[in-house]
């Protein structure tokens, strides 16, 4: 049981000949990483948070949720020039904390990855029901939404038969990356410029309707729920509108598919995440600025915005559904393709078998592992709701994040001789801070996200010990 805690070589971990082909550019990963976070966040969550949580001071609700991302996003750049290989947190954990860690990691972040997947197809089923309504196309219900969901009587059925649509885009996203990851970048490329010119397009035109007097207050008295308005509610604010940063971190999983890692994923990483926030701040401000906080509690938010100025932007409406639609499409891609490195990496050192890391020959893509993580989100996004999958989502990442920032000040005393080509600076008080800022919003998360996540880590234990532990190739290679 010796190996349990024994580190991966540097040497091996560079996998210099690597069957994966590194081709993605530095604009591409700027594009992944914008890909992976603005989507269900900006379009869907925003107007939630405002209403029930933070009132027109979601705003600063967003600038605390990037201050922690930021905080852990400098730990990812560091260990993402240091080791440029897929599996992202689950490969830095190895080299620095050893094996058991990062099977922990690795099982946390196939938890993040495929239920926040299988999230955003739900929320990208739901706006193309309503754009197609626009057209008087309409979908039986039957076919576009969950069978079973969990009320306060406990597990029902709805009478639906699936949610048809989730499943289609996943399928079609599955093939897409199943042809290559430079074919997938450049479909993810497009999809950025489209919805990012539609999320400029409200804040420019939004700006002239903006009503001063619905910021007012800006920060709403608290009701007496910890939850609700004030300086606490900005807090639980915060943790909600965490899931709109969930992504950041795919970048990091393509290293080994990056032209020039060490230079280009810090540079990936970091500015993906300024640009989004500075997004997320102006579309909030706008949002709230034209439509009353009280009244964004919608799935669609910016378009009851649009709806509310009326005929002179009405013309906006579409695009701001094509918008979100192409935006939730890329944010589901970039999971999926996440989740596939992860599998990689993970397989590569024997903890699950040589299948998941099986490399098609043509298109240099692990397309066995692609396929089964798409069954697998299309099953979830067709039987279950949005809200029961988004709950899956944020305590994953936040234990990610976690590990990482802890991780940057292990290897700093442990290996203080290997190169750095990026250092995430005033260290230990940046990674420490970011473990508290992290640690601090999974305490806020309900008891139930525990449960399930302590449910799931019980079932990876299991399979780690049955399997990953009698093949891992450290263990080997003591014999």
């Amino acid at each position: 049981m010796n190996h349990l805690f024994k580190t991966k070589q540097i040497a091996s971990a560079e996998l210099k000949n690597s069957e994966l082909k590194r081709t993605l550019t530095a604009t591409n990963l700027v594009a992944l990483g914008i890909g992976a976070i603005v989507g269900a966040g900006i379009f869907v969550i925003t107007g939630n948070a405002a209403a029930v949580h933070a009132g027109p001071a979601i705003v600063i609700s967003f600038i605390i949720s990037a201050f922690g991302c930021a905080l852990a996003g400098l730990c990812y750049a560091e260990f993402s020039s240091m080791f440029p290989i897929a599996g992202s947190a689950y490969s830095y954990s190895y080299a620095t904390m050893g094996e058991f860690i990062a099977w922990i990691l690795g099982w946390d972040l196939i938890l993040e990855y495929l239920f926040g997947a299988a999230t955003v197809a739900v929320g990208w089923s739901g706006y193309v029901v309503s754009f197609l309504a626009d057209f008087n196309i309409t979908i039986p219900a039957i076919m576009t939404s969950a069978p079973i969901d969990y009320t306060e009587n406990g597990w029902v059925l709805t009478g639906a038969v699936i949610n048809f649509p989730a499943i289609f885009i996943v399928a079609i996203l599955v093939t897409l990356l199943v042809l290559g990851v430079r074919e997938s970048a450049k479909v993810n490329n497009i999809i950025v410029l489209i919805k990012v010119i539609v999320i400029l397009l409200f804040i420019g035109f939004g700006i002239s309707f903006i009503d001063t007097q619905n910021w007012i207050p800006f920060i709403p008295e608290n009701t007496g729920k910890f939850d609700n308005f004030g300086w606490t509610g900005i807090l639980s604010g915060a943790a909600i509108v965490f899931f709109a940063y969930i992504g950041f971190d795919a970048v990091s999983t393509a290293a080994q598919e990056a032209k020039n890692p060490q230079r280009d994923m810090p540079r990936g990483i970091l500015i993906s995440l300024v640009i989004c926030t500075v997004l997320y701040i102006a579309v909030a401000l706008v949002l709230t600025g034209i439509v009353k906080y009280t009244e964004l509690n919608v799935p669609a938010p910016i378009a009851l915005a649009i709806n509310t100025v009326g005929g002179s932007l009405k013309w906006l409406s579409p695009l701001i559904k094509i918008g979100a639609i192409a935006g939730l499409s890329s944010v589901v891609m970039v999971l999926l393709f996440g989740q596939s490195r992860i599998f990689f990496a993970i397989s590569n050192d024997g903890l699950l078998p040589p299948i998941f890391s099986k490399v098609h020959k043509k298109f240099k893509t692990p397309y066995i592992t692609t396929i089964i993580i798409g069954i697998g989100c299309a099953v979830f996004a067709g039987l279950f709701p949005i809200n029961i999958l988004g709950k899956m989502v944020s305590i994953g990442t936040l234990l990610a994040f976690t590990i990482v920032c802890i991780g940057i000040i292990v290897l700093r005393k442990k290996r203080p001789d290997l190169p750095r080509p990026f250092r995430t600076p005033l260290v230990p008080l940046v990674p420490i801070l970011g473990a508290v800022v992290c640690l601090a919003q999974m305490i806020s998360l309900p008891f139930d996200t525990w449960m399930r996540l302590i449910i799931w880590m019980a079932i990876g234990l299991i399979i780690y010990f049955v399997y990953g532990w009698r093949h891992s190739k450290i263990r080997k290679s003591q014999k």
